[in-house]
């Protein structure tokens, strides 16, 4: 069955199995989520659950997101996001656990990378320094060569060079589930995950796995 849930993360921290083995975990505050609308084939043309998760002051939101939530039978929720889960059994009004995800599960995690502002080549691209002898600069954490001379008199398409790094979508596929703490509603997922402390990340069911 196709599973999903959205959540924030809170940082990293790193457990001990049983046999003693060390494993890096990121922490992830996994919903409450409410299914807010249910799309189907027969009406919207393909199969997907919305969700709604964060609860805010619903001064925060405008008329028309607090009638699609109040629609649904919801409190006023931050953050929407659809997934596209076919034959799920899940209705609107729904409400998504953590516990709908068990260790031994893999997942895959989308989030928004951090932010690096305008970069220079070596952090943006992971280039090397120029040569820090006499007749190289006084920069040594330039570009470097911008190509041929005469022919063909100018910067290629591609080339790597400096410029905005990092707010970017990224999945990463295939993490799997270390623990899942219904207590605290937190999922510890091995490994790193993209973005910042407490920027959203949204958590499915691996689909290459």
């Amino acid at each position: 069955m196709n599973k999903a849930i959205m959540g924030k993360k809170l940082g990293m921290t790193q457990l001990f199995l049983e046999d003693g083995t060390m494993v890096p975990v990121t922490v992830v505050k996994a919903g409450p989520c409410t299914v807010v609308q249910k799309k189907t084939l027969e009406r919207d043309g393909y199969e997907a659950i919305q969700m709604g998760f964060d609860e805010v002051a619903e001064k925060k939101l405008n008329k028309p997101e607090l009638g699609h939530l109040k629609a649904a039978n919801a409190g006023a929720l931050k953050y929407l996001h659809e997934f596209k889960l076919e034959n799920s059994d899940l209705e609107v009004g729904a409400t998504v656990n953590c516990d709908v995800f068990a260790a031994g599960d893999f997942v895959d995690v989308t989030g928004t990378t951090k932010g690096h502002g305008y970069t220079g080549v070596i952090k943006r691209w992971n280039q090397h320094r120029l040569k820090e002898t006499h007749g190289v600069g006084p920069v040594h954490r330039e570009v470097g060569s911008m190509g041929a001379n005469s022919s063909p008199s100018r910067v290629m398409p591609g080339k790597h060079l400096a410029g905005q790094y990092g707010v970017e979508q990224v999945t990463i596929l295939n993490l799997s589930v270390v623990k899942v703490d219904t207590e605290k509603g937190v999922l510890l997922i091995k490994g790193a995950i993209p973005g910042a402390k407490n920027s959203i990340v949204y958590i499915r069911n691996a689909v290459k796995k």
